[in-house]
């Protein structure tokens, strides 16, 4: 545990060091440090919401975990969001930033979990295995991914993400977690340092998750602006679509951890459970996500409604029709082999 808190530690400094001293670097090498630095912070966070389980019912630490985990793909869209407020011109990354995460973890992150955990229970059995089965209690998530799928066909429709509809989202995410917070509490099962944090006396380990939650979220806080500002001033410098790098490179980055930490529960023969943070996660996004974009708008200048041109309401399209195939595909709560092939290939 004490040596990979110790590695991120190291990760982290240089851009903490940065920020408090004022320094500012070229881009492409801000973009490096402090990505270096949300990536290392996220990998925290991810620890202790899976040690933090311990004590949260089953289906809502799923949850809980799944916002966690992209806290900082969050921090970076709001900060978008917010200076589009009084800078314009930002609406079209903070559009890009949330259909690319979108898109990346549906297209990438699920299909991955579903073939890795079909690959160890072929090894593990010896036979061919067709696909991973869900659990009776994921059709509450696949409902409400649903619904919001299809709402937010409102967006492209009236060209806009209006202040009424994002609270709306935000009502629904918190009933969301209405639903799940009834269900009882169940002990997870833990790999490596969240392990380590698992094993520790109650008390000690509640303190360490609470301190270890405030040091990534600072460090998230401090880092996402730099961050956010090297990712597009890096694109300028290397001739790079700017909206491209804002919609994959960032998400990327930031869910780097999920998908890891997902493809480990995957390989260990728990893929049910990776595949629950992941369509949770998805959820979270078009809920949480999509209706904190206005509110943070409004927050930093802007009228009631964020204005999308073509492209943003293509893509927005697109993500949510991405979304739909998604939920049709599970609705029989078995996640088939060709399915994951299917979703990996056209993300592709």
């Amino acid at each position: 545990m004490f040596r990979s808190l110790a590695i991120v530690s190291v990760v982290i400094c240089p851009a903490l060091v940065l920020r408090i001293l004022g320094i500012h670097l070229e881009p492409v090498l801000g973009l490096l440090v402090y990505g270096g630095a949300v990536v290392g912070a996220s990998f925290v966070l991810a620890w202790a919401a899976e040690a933090a389980q311990i004590d949260v019912s089953g289906s809502l630490a799923v949850a809980v975990l799944a916002v966690i985990a992209v806290l900082p793909e969050y921090a970076v869209d709001l900060y978008y969001a917010y200076t589009a407020g009084h800078v314009p011109a930002y609406t079209q990354y903070a559009a890009a930033n949330m259909t690319g995460s979108n898109r990346l973890l549906m297209g990438l992150g699920w299909p991955v979990v579903v073939l890795v955990s079909v690959l160890v229970a072929r090894r593990a059995t010896g036979r061919k295995v067709g696909g991973l089965d869900l659990d009776a209690s994921n059709r509450v998530e696949i409902g409400f991914l649903m619904i919001a799928g299809v709402v937010a066909f409102i967006i492209p429709v009236t060209g806009r993400i209006h202040i009424a509809f994002g609270l709306a989202l935000l009502g629904w995410f918190g009933f969301y977690l209405y639903k799940l917070s009834r269900g009882e509490v169940e002990e997870p099962e833990l790999v490596g340092t969240a392990a380590a944090l698992g094993a520790l006396p109650d008390r000690v380990r509640r303190i360490a998750v609470s301190g270890l939650f405030i040091f990534a979220a600072s460090v998230i806080v401090t880092c996402a602006k730099p961050f956010a500002d090297n990712l597009i001033s890096a694109g300028t410098q290397l001739g790079i679509d700017r909206f491209l790098l804002v919609q994959w490179l960032a998400p990327l980055a930031s869910e780097a951890p999920e998908f890891i930490i997902a493809t480990i529960f995957a390989a260990r023969g728990k893929g049910g459970a990776a595949i629950s943070t992941l369509v949770s996660a998805k959820v979270n996004q078009w809920t949480l996500l999509v209706g904190s974009l206005p509110v943070a708008f409004m927050l930093g200048g802007g009228s009631a409604s964020m204005h999308l041109d073509g492209r943003q309401i293509e893509e927005i399209v697109l993500t949510a029709a991405q979304t739909l195939m998604g939920v049709t595909l599970l609705l029989g709560l078995r996640f088939q082999r060709w399915t994951a092939w299917l979703l990996l290939g056209l993300f592709v």
